[in-house]
């Protein structure tokens, strides 16, 4: 298989799945590492661009995904009789912000930073998807944390919270209400992964 029609097989890969898939699988699948699966994706996002395409290729964290271009949402929410949503209100977008910087957190480190009760506004945003739990920490209690997620980076058009502003030198870095997120507070099971 030459370079082109690898490029052909890794949109339609991607097309099938819907979803986000890893790099890892992607590199499983065509047999080629890593860095040969990220030549490919570079290639294909190539081609959507000089094809002026109406699809898109998203890099999110380690994975890709086909998007629609955000120039045709109008004509994809007439096509699909999308009602519009509301925005996200200034007190979402405030929690969403302290997640972001801080992950993962408590809702008491949110409510703490925020001066007021966040339980509704947390509760939105994960049924929004752009937050999830991701664990508890190992304190009386034992709260639950919360991350942003995929969709959050997807939603904000970024690969990776990397790709965050930079907060102003003269606002301080919140990094400790009283509560240690270190490593050994976070609850994990044996294949490391965070439980619920």
């Amino acid at each position: 298989m030459n370079k082109e029609q690898k490029i052909s097989a890794f949109e339609a890969v991607l097309f099938s799945s819907g979803e986000p898939m890893s790099i890892d699988r992607l590199s499983q699948i065509f047999e080629e590492s890593n860095e040969k699966i990220e030549e490919i994706a570079d290639g294909l996002s190539k081609r959507l661009d000089e094809q002026k395409c109406g699809i898109i290729l998203l890099k999110l964290s380690n994975t890709y995904q086909l998007a629609s271009d955000e120039k045709y949402a109008e004509y994809i929410k007439k096509a699909f009789d999308i009602k519009r949503k509301a925005p996200l209100s200034p007190a979402a977008l405030e929690v969403l912000a302290v997640v972001a910087y801080n992950q993962p957190v408590t809702k008491s480190f949110i409510e703490q930073v925020r001066g007021v009760d966040c339980s509704g506004v947390v509760t939105t945003l994960i049924e929004k998807g752009l937050l999830e739990e991701r664990g508890r920490l190992e304190l009386p209690g034992r709260p639950l944390l919360y991350g942003t997620t995929k969709n959050f980076l997807r939603c904000f058009s970024i690969s990776d919270l990397s790709e965050l502003p930079k907060l102003p030198n003269d606002e301080p870095q919140i990094n400790d209400v009283g509560e240690q997120l270190t490593i050994e507070n976070v609850e994990t099971d044996e294949m490391g992964e965070e439980q619920e």
